[in-house]
């Protein structure tokens, strides 16, 4: 491997400053109307999108259309999306067994508000992946995670929670803390200050919420002997700081510390899910947690969530002591829509292939980094990969910190200049879908090969 020089990777920040304004007006010359659209959206939406994780800088691109593993802009301008939804379309869009299976439930009725028969169907797929006996349905993750908090309450009896600095479980309040705090509120590495990630968050709910460091086992444990503590919610591999992987051994010991203090223990599956293999993070680790909440992909496109747990914690809900409501919970639709995703799309032999095409990328991608000497790495996890801009791995979100975001911005902006759309924050992965093509995969190397040339030269 040829190392390049420290000077030269001082200086990398600089030309991917200078790369970035050169891509910030290609993108504006490209994608006129996409402006255009935003400014008119912006007097009668907030920041001119539905969804603050929408806005991006200097604006998004709005979409026109999609089909596969690919989507068009209202300029006219095609993209293969690696994006998919923050990862919720690991189906691809438009997938074929997806649309029939909709086009049926259509003609038969989209809401119910009574059970239909798909309601046990994909419970019953979903216990064959996850090995939870009992399944409710929600609209989303966000409402997965507050519930599965709510059953392990009602079930210990306790009031606090625990999470990791710098883990995102949705939008409820609970969990809006630290989600990405400033350093300078954060406090000490080894026990971070919980800093709220909004306004409208209480003081009664901040003092019970407990923020710890991911991949560190004993600050749980100190955490966890009070005794009040009624769940630890963690993504089993981290997914709003990049890819960020679990130490050898650390989630066995997180079962074991949650096990020995009473404390449920809640793996929030949103984005690993379906993913992350056939079944999910929890199964390509071995741990199974007491409640695990799944959404984005397993929904095909379509809104729904859902969680799964232990016979004693669901049987919180059965007793009636703990209430799990919503219209349109399992409605036929979405149930239409994820009984095609689980038992006919994403199945163990497409769900492999798809990881496979990930790897293909992975390797190439590590093979650049190899002979440039670059200071990145690459992480992955199922059918999902990223390139992260610091030298060694990241376990935690104070590492995350210390990567360089001018390098990620520039490597985003200049990929989607060339027709690669991936997810804009900086911190997100790529995921392959099951509808990606060869070519298409072959070409995520291709871009950031163009991209570490033109970095280096």
């Amino acid at each position: 491997m040829n190392a390049i020089s420290s000077a030269l990777q001082n200086n990398l920040a600089e030309r991917a400053k200078n790369i970035t304004r050169r891509e910030l007006q290609v993108y504006s010359d490209r994608t006129a109307a996409s402006q255009s659209a935003n400014l008119r959206a912006r007097k009668v939406l907030p920041m001119g999108v539905p969804s603050s994780f929408q806005a991006y800088d200097p604006y998004p691109i709005v979409v026109k259309r999609a089909h596969a593993g690919r989507i068009e802009d209202v300029d006219g301008n095609h993209y293969i999306d690696y994006s998919l939804g923050f990862g919720a379309l690991f189906a691809g869009h438009c997938h074929p067994l997806v649309q029939e299976a909709m086009a049926d439930q259509i003609q038969n009725g989209t809401l119910f508000v009574s059970p239909c028969e798909a309601n046990a169907e994909v419970a019953e797929l979903l216990i064959e992946r996850y090995e939870l006996p009992m399944w409710r349905f929600t609209n989303s993750g966000t409402e997965a995670t507050m519930d599965a908090i709510r059953v392990a309450r009602a079930i210990t009896g306790r009031d606090h929670i625990v999470k990791v600095e710098g883990g995102y479980h949705g939008h409820h309040d609970e969990v809006m803390i630290s989600m990405k705090p400033a350093l300078s509120a954060a406090g000490d590495a080894s026990d971070p200050t919980p800093v709220p990630a909004t306004a409208g968050i209480t003081q009664a709910v901040m003092r019970d919420t407990i923020v710890i460091p991911y991949n560190d086992a004993e600050a749980l444990e100190r955490v966890l002997k009070s005794g009040t503590v009624a769940c630890f919610i963690v993504e089993p591999v981290m997914q709003n700081i990049s890819i960020c992987l679990p130490d050898d051994g650390y989630l066995q010991q997180v079962r074991d510390i949650t096990r020995k203090y009473g404390t449920m223990l809640i793996f929030d599956e949103v984005k690993t899910g379906i993913t992350a293999g056939w079944s999910g993070a929890s199964g390509h680790f071995g741990i199974t947690p007491d409640l695990v909440c799944l959404a984005k992909s397993i929904g095909g496109g379509l809104p729904l969530g859902a969680f799964g747990g232990s016979q004693e914690c669901m049987d919180q809900i059965t007793s009636g002591k703990v209430l799990h409501l919503g219209t349109f919970n399992g409605n036929p639709l979405c149930m239409a829509a994820a009984k095609a995703v689980l038992s006919q799309v994403c199945t163990k032999d497409a769900t492999a292939q798809a990881i496979m095409r990930n790897q293909s990328i992975l390797a190439e991608c590590n093979a650049i980094i190899a002979r440039t000497g670059i200071p990145a790495h690459t992480v992955s996890l199922g059918a999902k990969g990223c390139v992260t801009w610091a030298p060694t791995q990241v376990r935690n979100y104070r590492d995350y910190k210390a990567t360089d975001f001018d390098l990620a911005f520039a490597q985003w902006i200049h990929h989607i200049n060339r027709g690669l759309m991936l997810p804009p924050g900086l911190d997100d992965q790529w995921l392959c879908s099951i509808m990606h093509t060869e070519a298409e995969t072959r070409r995520v190397a291709e871009v950031f090969e163009e991209f570490v040339e033109e970095l280096l030269a």
